[in-house]
């Protein structure tokens, strides 16, 4: 008796293979919306500029940048003026690169969950082909076990209906 499951293995597994692990890195390398010259050099140039200005040294440089015009808000005596340069220059320059710092620690964190995802993924996939195996060789020994006391059950029969017929004789 042969084993009555077909396993086919699922189309996505294959696709899986190929994409890799949906990071940050993979989902933007080469894939823009519209594939013209024009969106990729934006993709590539609005990288480049977030990757230089998303580091401590540039709100470093900012800060510094910003307290050039410091003295001469303080010495205006305004405190429209001064609560102006807070809020537009200082905050606004400084904090700029720490909130992209920020987002750039976040992706590279999410990216570390994604790719433990696929490798959980994979080792369950894995997993389970190696549970189809080891069904497949039960299915086989229980088909042969099946067998088996199909062939006693005939043997047990054919003595029975050979007693039967010899105490009928007597």
């Amino acid at each position: 008796m042969a084993s009555k499951y077909n396993y086919q293995p699922h189309p996505h597994v294959e696709t899986r293979k190929t994409r890799g692990p949906a990071t940050s890195r993979n989902v933007h390398k080469g894939k823009t919306q519209v594939n013209t010259r024009l969106a990729k050099f934006n993709n590539i140039l609005g990288f480049r500029i977030t990757k230089s200005i998303g580091t401590m040294w540039a709100a470093y440089i900012f800060c510094a940048l910003s307290l050039v015009s410091l003295p001469s808000v303080i010495t205006s005596g305004n405190a429209v003026t001064i609560v102006a340069w807070i809020a537009q220059t200082f905050l606004q320059l400084v904090l700029l690169p720490i909130i992209i710092v920020g987002q750039n620690i976040q992706a590279e964190s999410s990216d570390a969950r994604a790719i433990a995802t696929y490798e959980d993924a994979g080792a369950i996939l894995e997993e389970s082909k190696e549970i189809q195996n080891h069904l497949a060789t039960q299915d086989q020994a229980l088909s042969e076990l099946i067998d088996k006391v199909g062939v006693l059950e005939a043997k047990l029969l054919a003595g029975q209906n050979q007693k039967g017929t010899s105490q009928a004789k007597d």
